[in-house]
Protein backbone atom coordinates (compact mmCIF):
# COMPACT_ATOMS: atom_id res chain seq x y z
CA UNK A 1 0.00 0.00 0.00
CA UNK A 2 1.00 3.48 -0.79
CA UNK A 3 0.40 6.31 1.81
CA UNK A 4 -0.44 9.27 0.17
CA UNK A 5 -0.29 12.33 2.60
CA UNK A 6 -2.03 15.50 1.99
CA UNK A 7 -0.43 18.39 2.77
CA UNK A 8 -3.39 21.06 2.43
CA UNK A 9 -4.59 23.32 4.57
CA UNK A 10 -7.24 21.33 5.92
CA UNK A 11 -8.76 17.72 5.35
CA UNK A 12 -11.12 17.56 2.85
CA UNK A 13 -10.00 21.06 1.10
CA UNK A 14 -10.48 21.60 -2.94
CA UNK A 15 -6.90 21.12 -2.95
CA UNK A 16 -7.12 17.59 -2.27
CA UNK A 17 -8.90 16.81 -6.40
CA UNK A 18 -6.15 18.62 -7.59
CA UNK A 19 -2.78 17.77 -6.20
CA UNK A 20 -4.13 13.98 -4.10
CA UNK A 21 -6.29 12.74 -6.45
CA UNK A 22 -4.41 12.59 -9.66
CA UNK A 23 -1.50 10.82 -7.76
CA UNK A 24 -3.81 8.17 -6.46
CA UNK A 25 -4.51 7.70 -9.82
CA UNK A 26 -1.11 6.55 -11.41
CA UNK A 27 -0.35 4.75 -8.07
CA UNK A 28 -3.38 2.76 -8.75
CA UNK A 29 -2.92 2.37 -12.56
CA UNK A 30 0.59 0.46 -11.35
CA UNK A 31 -2.12 -1.50 -9.90
CA UNK A 32 -1.09 -0.51 -6.15
CA UNK A 33 -3.33 0.26 -3.23
CA UNK A 34 -3.36 3.67 -1.82
CA UNK A 35 -4.59 5.41 1.21
CA UNK A 36 -4.92 9.60 1.35
CA UNK A 37 -4.30 10.77 5.19
CA UNK A 38 -4.01 14.38 6.21
CA UNK A 39 -0.94 15.24 7.06
CA UNK A 40 -2.17 16.42 10.63
CA UNK A 41 -3.50 12.70 10.91
CA UNK A 42 -0.83 10.53 10.64
CA UNK A 43 0.36 7.72 12.78
CA UNK A 44 2.74 5.36 13.04
CA UNK A 45 -0.38 2.66 12.30
CA UNK A 46 -0.19 4.54 9.12
CA UNK A 47 3.52 4.07 8.92
CA UNK A 48 3.57 0.76 9.50
CA UNK A 49 1.66 -0.46 6.80
CA UNK A 50 2.59 1.75 4.18
CA UNK A 51 5.04 -0.16 1.30
CA UNK A 52 5.98 3.90 0.32
CA UNK A 53 4.89 7.38 0.97
CA UNK A 54 3.75 10.52 -1.41
CA UNK A 55 3.60 13.48 0.08
CA UNK A 56 1.66 15.41 -2.35
CA UNK A 57 1.67 19.47 -3.61
CA UNK A 58 -0.62 22.23 -2.27
CA UNK A 59 -2.36 24.93 -3.87
CA UNK A 60 0.18 28.13 -4.52
CA UNK A 61 -0.29 29.92 -1.74
CA UNK A 62 -1.73 26.93 0.84
CA UNK A 63 1.54 26.96 3.03
CA UNK A 64 -0.01 26.00 6.55
CA UNK A 65 2.18 22.70 6.72
CA UNK A 66 5.09 24.29 7.11
CA UNK A 67 3.89 25.51 10.51
CA UNK A 68 3.36 22.53 11.40
CA UNK A 69 6.71 20.70 10.91
CA UNK A 70 6.16 18.61 13.90
CA UNK A 71 3.46 16.31 12.15
CA UNK A 72 6.53 15.55 9.65
CA UNK A 73 9.22 14.91 12.36
CA UNK A 74 8.67 10.88 11.47
CA UNK A 75 10.69 11.44 8.18
CA UNK A 76 13.78 11.23 10.30
CA UNK A 77 13.23 7.82 11.71
CA UNK A 78 11.45 6.54 8.49
CA UNK A 79 12.86 3.65 6.71
CA UNK A 80 10.58 4.06 4.22
CA UNK A 81 10.95 5.09 0.41
CA UNK A 82 9.66 8.79 0.59
CA UNK A 83 8.52 11.21 -2.72
CA UNK A 84 7.60 14.89 -1.59
CA UNK A 85 6.22 16.54 -4.60
CA UNK A 86 6.18 20.65 -4.34
CA UNK A 87 5.28 21.36 -0.78
CA UNK A 88 6.19 17.91 -0.15
CA UNK A 89 9.67 18.75 -0.92
CA UNK A 90 9.32 21.49 0.90
CA UNK A 91 8.34 19.61 3.91
CA UNK A 92 11.05 17.88 3.41
CA UNK A 93 13.93 20.15 3.27
CA UNK A 94 12.76 21.58 6.19
CA UNK A 95 12.52 18.55 8.65
CA UNK A 96 16.33 17.99 7.23
CA UNK A 97 17.69 21.30 8.23
CA UNK A 98 17.30 23.22 4.72
CA UNK A 99 15.55 26.25 4.66
CA UNK A 100 12.75 27.76 2.56
CA UNK A 101 13.49 30.90 0.58
CA UNK A 102 10.71 32.83 -1.93
CA UNK A 103 11.05 31.75 -5.74
CA UNK A 104 8.33 31.89 -7.67
CA UNK A 105 7.86 29.13 -11.23
CA UNK A 106 4.30 28.91 -12.10
CA UNK A 107 4.35 27.22 -15.64
CA UNK A 108 6.80 24.70 -17.91
CA UNK A 109 10.49 24.96 -16.76
CA UNK A 110 13.60 22.83 -18.18
CA UNK A 111 14.44 20.84 -16.01
CA UNK A 112 18.67 19.46 -16.34
CA UNK A 113 19.19 16.44 -14.07
CA UNK A 114 22.79 17.05 -12.46
CA UNK A 115 23.24 13.33 -10.10
CA UNK A 116 23.14 10.36 -11.24
CA UNK A 117 19.77 8.45 -9.74
CA UNK A 118 17.71 5.19 -10.33
CA UNK A 119 14.66 7.57 -10.85
CA UNK A 120 16.19 10.20 -13.00
CA UNK A 121 18.50 7.68 -15.03
CA UNK A 122 19.19 8.40 -18.72
CA UNK A 123 16.77 11.69 -18.09
CA UNK A 124 19.47 14.18 -18.95
CA UNK A 125 16.61 17.20 -19.39
CA UNK A 126 12.84 17.15 -19.50
CA UNK A 127 10.51 20.02 -19.28
CA UNK A 128 8.08 19.84 -15.98
CA UNK A 129 5.04 22.32 -14.64
CA UNK A 130 6.01 24.04 -11.72
CA UNK A 131 3.59 25.94 -9.31
CA UNK A 132 5.46 27.27 -6.48
CA UNK A 133 6.30 30.32 -4.55
CA UNK A 134 9.07 28.59 -2.78
CA UNK A 135 11.76 26.81 -3.14
CA UNK A 136 14.64 25.15 -0.95
CA UNK A 137 17.81 26.10 -0.15
CA UNK A 138 20.74 25.67 2.49
CA UNK A 139 20.55 21.94 2.04
CA UNK A 140 22.20 19.44 5.01
CA UNK A 141 21.49 15.98 4.18
CA UNK A 142 20.07 16.61 1.24
CA UNK A 143 22.16 15.93 -2.31
CA UNK A 144 20.78 18.16 -5.05
CA UNK A 145 19.90 15.91 -8.51
CA UNK A 146 18.53 18.16 -10.45
CA UNK A 147 17.93 22.18 -10.87
CA UNK A 148 16.14 24.78 -13.45
CA UNK A 149 17.56 28.64 -13.67
CA UNK A 150 15.67 29.16 -10.58
CA UNK A 151 15.93 26.79 -8.17
CA UNK A 152 16.63 22.83 -6.93
CA UNK A 153 14.56 20.65 -8.87
CA UNK A 154 15.05 17.11 -7.36
CA UNK A 155 16.58 15.93 -4.02
CA UNK A 156 17.34 13.01 -1.99
CA UNK A 157 18.23 12.57 1.41
CA UNK A 158 22.10 11.07 1.52
CA UNK A 159 21.26 7.98 3.72
CA UNK A 160 17.45 7.57 3.27
CA UNK A 161 15.06 6.93 0.45
CA UNK A 162 13.60 9.91 0.56
CA UNK A 163 13.27 12.04 -2.44
CA UNK A 164 11.83 15.57 -2.89
CA UNK A 165 10.79 17.44 -6.57
CA UNK A 166 9.16 20.68 -6.69
CA UNK A 167 7.73 20.53 -9.74
CA UNK A 168 4.49 18.51 -10.55
CA UNK A 169 4.98 14.95 -11.99
CA UNK A 170 1.48 14.07 -11.98
CA UNK A 171 1.13 16.52 -14.33
CA UNK A 172 3.40 16.18 -17.42
CA UNK A 173 5.69 13.96 -15.86
CA UNK A 174 4.00 10.56 -14.28
CA UNK A 175 7.12 8.28 -14.95
CA UNK A 176 8.83 10.05 -11.91
CA UNK A 177 5.94 8.45 -9.77
CA UNK A 178 5.75 5.40 -11.74
CA UNK A 179 9.82 4.90 -11.39
CA UNK A 180 9.43 5.95 -7.88
CA UNK A 181 6.49 3.25 -7.03
CA UNK A 182 7.99 0.74 -9.25
CA UNK A 183 11.85 0.65 -7.59
CA UNK A 184 10.44 1.29 -4.04
CA UNK A 185 8.64 -2.13 -4.58
CA UNK A 186 11.60 -3.67 -5.99
CA UNK A 187 13.65 -2.36 -3.34
CA UNK A 188 15.83 -0.86 -6.31
CA UNK A 189 16.15 2.99 -4.76
CA UNK A 190 19.00 1.89 -2.32
CA UNK A 191 20.24 4.02 0.71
Amino acid sequence: MILLIDLCFRNGSLGFDEFVRPVARIVHHLGNDAISVHFRSVTDHFLSQAEAVILCGTPLADTAFLAETGAFSWLKKTRLPVLGICAGMEAICTIFGGTIRPCIEIGMTEVTVIGNDPIFQESGSFSAYELHTLACNNLRDLEVLAVSNQCIQVVRHQGKKIYGVMFHPEVRNEWVIERFVTLSGEEGISQ
